[in-house]
């Protein structure tokens, strides 16, 4: 059984007012970070973008446009065009725009999921599914090419309708998704604080 890794970037970005697949936390944009990230546990990685970011994305990973069939479903798009395009395989699923999480975390993920059910993912403390932080098994396509086809393009809903695994991940703070430019600072912000204090720089002031 083959793992493979699904890096949402699309999406209209639109309370962000720019790409943000393409906002830097780590030296490099985060569809290439997080896509990064995912590599060490997947057989592939493969980039799920727009028309506009498969045309201008500069990567070494295979991009992936949504098929004709499947378009204005959001993430589930992105999703059904992959179990389409590479059907057999599970898929383990990441946002671009989660700039907390990291391969230990997804590692303890795929570590604790049931392979027996359909599916799981990342469940935040106000008893929801983080479904762009998830793994879709094959036995799933089904099921949710029949939900699509019966008019979901819900992630949430089909989780929920599958009773999926729920995991509450090691650090709450990983299920941070970045919205705005105010969360884009914010977030550097911290990341930075995190990097002076683990490079001991938080004694640079010291007497």
């Amino acid at each position: 059984m083959s793992l493979y890794g699904l890096v949402i970037c699309g999406g209209e970005s639109t309370r962000m007012g720019t790409d943000k697949s393409l906002l830097v936390y780590y030296q490099k944009p985060q569809h290439e970070h997080i896509a990064d990230l995912l590599a060490p546990l997947c057989e592939r990685v493969i980039l799920s973008c727009n028309a506009e970011q498969y045309k201008t994305f500069r990567t070494s990973y295979p991009k992936l446009t949504d098929l004709p069939q499947f378009a204005g479903a959001g993430p589930m798009s992105g999703l059904l065009t992959a179990f389409e395009t590479f059907p057999g395989n599970d898929f383990l699923v990441a946002g671009c725009d989660y700039p907390f999480l990291t391969t230990d975390e997804l590692a303890n993920f795929l570590h604790h999921t049931d392979k027996d059910l359909p599916a799981a993912a990342f469940y935040n403390r106000n008893a929801f599914y983080e479904p762009l932080l998830g793994w879709y098994s094959r036995s799933a396509s089904s099921a949710l090419f029949n939900a699509f086809e019966n008019g979901t393009r819900s992630l949430q809903r089909f989780l929920q309708a599958e009773n999926a695994g729920k995991y509450r991940p090691m650090s709450e703070r990983t299920m941070r998704s970045v919205d705005t430019m105010e969360d884009f600072r914010a977030v550097k912000q911290a990341l930075e604080a995190d990097n002076d204090f683990q490079n001991g720089n938080q004694f640079d002031n010291q007497p």
